[in-house]
């Protein structure tokens, strides 16, 4: 069975972030048959999800019978779009400090921003809060049969986000709740071992 993991990064980020290139570095080492997939998002919801939806439909191999898992890790706005891809494609996902309520937040944003990292210029607009609000209405809410599809990692000193909502949206899931740190989930790369006992890379 082939394995691909789908690093989905946050707002204003890109695959260039210190933990989406932890999580190459760590999976080139330990698991290097793991194909590792971290794209550059659309400033905009709707088409940010469209592209992750075809990414992994174009890389699901359906040939000669063959299988493909799929294991998201998704930060901040990342965890919030992984929440709805992993009911939809029934896989396993880590949350890094995800985001809960993203909409509630972009609204502090609405207006020109710029992405650090492609120092691409765009607005953001009220139509994206409810690109994000509808995503909600398709993925609501975690149930007792999906519990196990999701490990949860939070650091109490997450200054962009209340780590409290994903504790209680998740709280039956696998929760790691680390004191201290910040947004940016400090010491990410000792969880990487973690991490791939949960995906069961071996």
């Amino acid at each position: 069975m082939k394995k691909n993991i789908l690093y989905i990064h946050g707002f204003n980020s890109s695959p260039l972030s210190l933990k989406a290139e932890q999580t190459r570095r760590y999976l080139e080492k330990h698991y290097p048959e793991v194909i590792f997939f971290c794209p550059q998002l659309a400033s905009t919801p709707e088409k940010a999800i469209t592209q992750l939806e075809q990414l992994i439909e174009k890389h699901s191999s359906k040939a000669n019978g063959s299988k493909t898992q799929w294991y998201l890790i998704g930060s901040s706005l990342g965890g919030y779009f992984s929440c709805y891809l992993a009911k939809k494609y029934n896989c396993a996902a880590v949350l890094v400090n995800p985001a809960i309520r993203p909409y509630e937040l972009l609204h502090d944003y609405i207006g020109e921003q710029v992405n650090p990292y492609t120092k691409e210029v765009y607005q953001v607009t009220e139509d994206h809060i409810q690109q994000l609000k509808a995503l909600e209405q398709l993925a609501p809410t975690v149930d007792g049969k999906e519990k196990n599809n999701y490990l949860v990692m939070v650091q109490t000193g997450d200054e962009v986000l209340n780590y409290q909502q994903a504790v209680e949206k998740y709280q039956h899931c696998r929760l790691i709740v680390q004191e201290g740190g910040d947004h940016s989930f400090i010491n990410f790369d000792n969880c990487l071992p973690t991490i791939s006992d949960y995906f069961q890379l071996d």
